[in-house]
């Protein structure tokens, strides 16, 4: 169940509905009707677990107390046995912070947006630099926790980014989520396209960006956290955002040819990540089976490896990809979607004028 505390923020982050200068409703949850809900939820089995955030009301320490109050109600008083993901604040303070590491399964801060400038464009109180701070005292708490060999704090953090609020690349995007990742072991970035919101700031775009960057973002995202890519292979200078057309490790496919075609008999698990429509899982399968014999194109049909995206990038013992079949511009047309027809607009520009009928005749 994903709640909030309360819409009441005394931030004025100029994306927000809830922000300080919107009009909407206020409402408030006091901490005893939140554990009140999750409880009677939970035990008819419509929910696993609670996600909790909350505006800033009165101050950030006040806010995270009532969150944490939530939380250490649930687990201590309740006994709760199920899953607590509790939105922090980065400007609260550090004992609240651990406090709530302490009842909770993941904890998160949201980045919100991945340039220092659109940040203070858009969310003025807002601070990168002590969400970092932040970020990095988590990690030392949950670090600690795995060296004890028991739950302590939280097992991991996550944030958020917003994507098409304004003119970040998204190779800005995955810069930051692959610092995140590297610098503190975030579990999760998770990208939510930008939506209108009602009496918005001139500072916004008129329109939601596409649905499909926000998933070609987690497909790129993806590819960095499992596939071994660096963000300047998914994106470059030239082409600082993602092809929306098709996917990213396509589109790199198709971006170095010379890389291709790969003998799949041959080639070590690193290389076989890089072959377009072979997951990890076929690839661990393929370096398992080809110890004791070469695998042909009907081994794979029995794996249900994607051979329509795969074959033109691979080798096999019974197939050998001609070089027309590298074609950039035929494989892209392949698997990039069709044109839409567009619809014609048959209304008249003026409205037809009435036509009387006298003595059934016109």
């Amino acid at each position: 169940m994903k709640i909030l505390l309360t819409n009441v923020c005394l931030y004025d982050c100029h994306y927000c509905i809830n922000r300080r200068s919107s009009n909407v409703r206020r409402a408030r949850f006091t901490a005893e009707e939140v554990v009140t809900l999750t409880l009677d939820f939970y035990k008819r089995n419509y929910i696993e677990g609670l996600f909790l955030s909350s505006g800033i009301v009165r101050s950030a320490d006040f806010t995270m107390e009532q969150v944490v109050q939530v939380a250490k109600t649930l687990r201590e008083v309740h006994h709760f046995k199920g899953y607590i993901h509790l939105k922090t604040i980065p400007e609260a303070s550090d004992e609240l912070i651990a406090q709530a590491g302490k009842y909770a399964d993941r904890i998160s801060i949201n980045i919100e947006l991945p340039r220092k400038e659109a940040l203070k464009h858009l969310a003025p109180e807002k601070n990168i630099a002590r969400t970092r701070v932040a970020m990095d005292q988590i990690k030392e708490k949950i670090d600690e926790g795995k060296e004890e060999k028991k739950k302590t704090f939280a097992t991991g953090q996550s944030t958020q980014m917003i994507v098409g609020a304004d003119e970040s690349y998204d190779a800005h995007f995955l810069k930051r989520a692959g610092d995140l990742y590297g610098n503190f072991k975030l579990r999760r970035v998770y990208y939510s396209a930008f939506s209108p919101i009602p009496d918005s700031s001139v500072r916004l775009p008129l329109k939601s960006p596409p649905l499909v960057r926000e998933h070609r973002l987690y497909q790129a995202d993806w590819l960095m956290r499992f596939y071994g890519y660096e963000v300047d292979e998914i994106t470059t200078q030239e082409q600082p955002n993602l092809d929306l057309q098709i996917d990213p490790k396509l589109s790199w496919a198709l971006r170095n040819r010379q890389f291709f075609p790969i003998d799949i008999n041959r080639a070590p698990l690193e290389i076989l990540y890089r072959i377009p429509g072979l997951g990890i899982r076929n690839a661990k399968r393929i370096t398992s089976v080809r110890r004791y014999s070469s695998l042909r194109v009907s081994d794979l049909i029995k794996m249900r490896v994607n051979l329509k995206k795969s074959l033109p990038f691979m080798m096999t013992a019974d197939h050998q990809p001609a070089a027309m079949e590298l074609d950039s511009e035929k494989i892209r047309a392949m698997h990039a979607p069709p044109a839409e027809q567009l619809e014609l607009n048959l209304t008249p520009a003026l409205p037809i004028p009435k036509i009387e009928v006298i003595g059934g005749e016109f």
